[in-house]
C-alpha cells in the first residue's frame, strides 16, 4: 500500500489571517490561496520540502469551541527564545491540565488553536538522530 498524508487541515474563520502566523512561526510559504483556503508548504528546496505534510487553512463557519483533539509539537533548538518570537507573532501561554514541571510549553495561536514548543535535543540526543 502506498499511503502518504497530504496535509493537515485547520478550521478557521479567516484562513489568511492564521496561515500568516504560522507563514512567520515556521518560515514556510504559501503555495496556493483563495478567499476559503490557504495552503503553507515548508520552503522550497529545504530537506523539508516534499518530505513534511502541507498546512491547510479552511474557511469555516464556526469558531473554535473546544480544546483541539490534534495539535502540533514543535522542537526548536532555542525554548526560551523561540516561546518569546512566538508570543511577538500573537500566541500567548495557555494551560490544558498540563503538569508544572512538564518540559514543554503549551501556547494557543492566534485562532485559539493549542500547540506545544518542546525542549531543545540535548547533544546526546542529536548524536542519536
Amino acid at each position: 500500500m502506498t499511503l502518504r498524508i497530504q496535509a493537515l487541515s485547520i478550521d478557521t474563520n479567516d484562513p489568511s489571517a492564521i496561515a500568516t502566523f504560522w507563514e512567520h512561526a515556521l518560515g514556510w510559504r504559501r503555495t496556493d490561496e483563495d478567499p476559503d483556503e490557504v495552503v503553507l508548504e515548508p520552503p522550497a528546496g529545504s530537506p523539508e520540502d516534499g518530505v513534511v505534510l502541507d498546512l491547510l487553512f479552511l474557511k469555516v463557519p464556526e469558531g473554535k469551541a473546544v480544546k483541539n483533539r490534534l495539535h502540533l509539537d514543535l522542537r526548536p533548538d532555542d525554548q526560551a527564545a523561540e516561546v518569546a518570537r512566538l508570543e511577538g507573532l500573537g500566541a500567548r501561554q495557555v494551560s490544558i491540565g498540563q503538569r508544572a514541571d512538564v518540559t514543554w510549553v503549551v501556547l494557543e495561536d492566534p485562532d485559539g488553536n493549542e500547540f506545544c514548543v518542546l525542549r531543545a535535543l540535548s547533544e546526546a540526543e542529536l548524536a542519536e538522530s
